[in-house]
């Protein structure tokens, strides 16, 4: 458990560097969408990664930073080290997305790609970080990390005009952005439901939270890579999803496709397949609850792919 003032901390601490997303509603489908693919960087990830960052100490920064990435958390921790005047190693899968790979490099980062997932990313990036006593920033097992991520439930809070009937849906990859949320609503609005959702390409902590072990998960290609790989073992997030989340469902790749076809042709918004995995759980029925808060965690999806999925719903719609 994060305590409450870790929270309103956090918020304070990033303010200056931060949006405030908009918080939009659907009528129709009784929907609250959070837009963080309108925040700095692209994705909600530059909230923990700042409010980590800003608080190390002089000698911490000094020893310079070291994460493992999918692309978005590493965005967010070079953006956070180039305002600390801090070197910044991002260890990614060699399967990154281009686009990732060149907005980290852009913000100073410098990548080292290693063969595989982003599992052996992480791996090597642990590994690498404990030979050499660089700074670790993990993407999701740190209270700072996750307090920073948090601070979505407490701008949302804000601006609903009835918290407490409200479901949330949320994407869970290591568990980071949930147990940041779910720490926000046992403090402010302990009666609410927090469902979460990854991708059928990729459940590690889904089998963490139903079956308590994720050994023997296949990992496939996935729209969500932001939500792929397996979570460290003894992460602080395990038993913070045990505890904060109501239940843990999966959405298939063709779900995400359309959430991703839904969320530009209805609301003219871009988001990445991570993103898109919240709203396949409600557009989908996966989750039937309503009103419902949806949170859109990220936009950073290669161009030349986001204009192919919207294609391809153009021509499916002209032949049927």
């Amino acid at each position: 458990m994060i305590p409450s003032i870790w929270l309103e901390e956090a918020l304070a601490r990033i303010a200056p560097y931060i949006h405030k997303t908009p918080l939009t509603f659907d009528e129709k489908n009784q929907l609250y969408l959070k837009w963080e693919n309108q925040q700095v960087t692209g994705s909600f990830k530059a909230r923990g990664a700042l409010n980590k960052i800003l608080a190390l100490q002089a000698w911490e920064l000094e020893r310079g930073l070291v994460t493992a990435s999918a692309g978005n958390h590493g965005q967010g921790v070079a953006l956070a080290a180039g305002l600390k005047r801090a070197r910044v190693i991002v260890f990614a899968s060699d399967h990154t997305l281009g686009n990732k790979l060149d907005a980290m490099r852009q913000l100073g980062a410098q990548i080292h790609l290693v063969p595989g997932g982003y599992g052996e990313a992480e791996q090597a990036g642990i590994e690498y970080a404990r030979a050499t006593g660089a700074t670790w920033i993990s993407p999701y097992n740190d209270g700072m990390v996750i307090a920073g991520q948090g601070t979505i439930a407490l701008e949302v809070l804000q601006d609903l005009p009835n918290p407490s009937s409200v479901t949330w849906v949320v994407p869970a990859g290591g568990g980071g952005l949930i147990s940041g949320i779910g720490c926000a609503l046992q403090n402010l609005d302990p009666s609410a439901k927090l469902i979460a959702v990854q991708s059928e390409a990729s459940s590690f902590l889904y089998e963490i939270y139903h079956h308590g072990s994720q050994k023997g998960v296949v990992e496939l290609p996935s729209l969500a890579d932001g939500l792929a790989g397996p979570v460290e073992t003894g992460s602080v997030t395990i038993p913070m999803v045990k505890n904060f989340v109501t239940d843990f469902i999966l959405v298939s790749e063709s779900e995400i496709r359309d959430a991703i076809k839904t969320a530009w042709n209805a609301y003219h918004e871009r988001i990445e397949g991570s993103a898109a995995a919240a709203l396949a759980a409600l557009l989908s029925g996966h989750v039937k609850d309503r009103p419902a808060v949806a949170v859109l965690t990220g936009g950073n999806i290669p161009s030349e792919d986001h204009d192919q999925i919207v294609k391809d719903n153009k021509k499916m719609s002209a032949t049927t």
